[in-house]
């Protein structure tokens, strides 16, 4: 099960149900996971706005730590959604141009010694997702022109077979 499902420090618990809620769909769980990380993006950008806040280099250093735990996450599930062929088609390009206003929003503070090398972790961790998600959309593509998917919905693997009831003649 994924890290973020056991409660990681990074994600609050209504972020962690999000996350559960969307086990059963994987492009709709990649968004859940992007909108997260545009949350701390956020987050990074309104401290910068406000020069006058107390612990503004505390608090990007903060976010971009949280950034790195979530899209580290993120990744993992990629992996695993790869190699189960799950259909991410159409989460991958809005993931794609997300990576890309990340790095843009991480490249913004100026530099600090107090959360350098969280800024460095944060841009590795979006440059692995921007690279895993570059590679896996024509990946997908190819895959899915030849096993087209089912116009049917996966059956629920968590789903419990109800028993039939038991008849009894009198």
């Amino acid at each position: 099960m994924a890290q973020a499902q056991r409660g990681r420090a990074d994600l609050s618990e209504a972020e962690v149900e999000q996350l559960r809620d969307a086990a059963m769909d994987p492009a709709g769980r990649v968004l859940v996971f992007q909108k997260l990380i545009d949350a701390r993006m956020e987050r990074i950008q309104r401290v910068l706005t406000d020069v006058r806040a107390q612990g503004r280099a505390k608090d990007i250093h903060q976010n971009m730590d949280e950034v790195s735990g979530i899209v580290n996450e993120l990744e993992d599930n990629l992996d695993e959604y790869a190699s189960a062929h799950r259909d991410l088609r159409k989460s991958l390009p809005k993931l794609l141009s997300a990576t890309e206003r990340w790095q843009s929003i991480l490249r913004q503070p100026p530099e600090n010694e107090q959360y350098k090398l969280a800024r460095t972790l944060a841009l590795e961790a979006v440059a692995d997702v921007k690279e895993d998600a570059a590679k896996l959309l024509p990946e997908q593509t190819q895959y899915f022109k030849e096993h087209p998917p089912s116009k049917a919905p996966e059956p629920d693997q968590y789903e419990v077979e109800k028993e039939t009831p038991h008849r009894r003649d009198h």
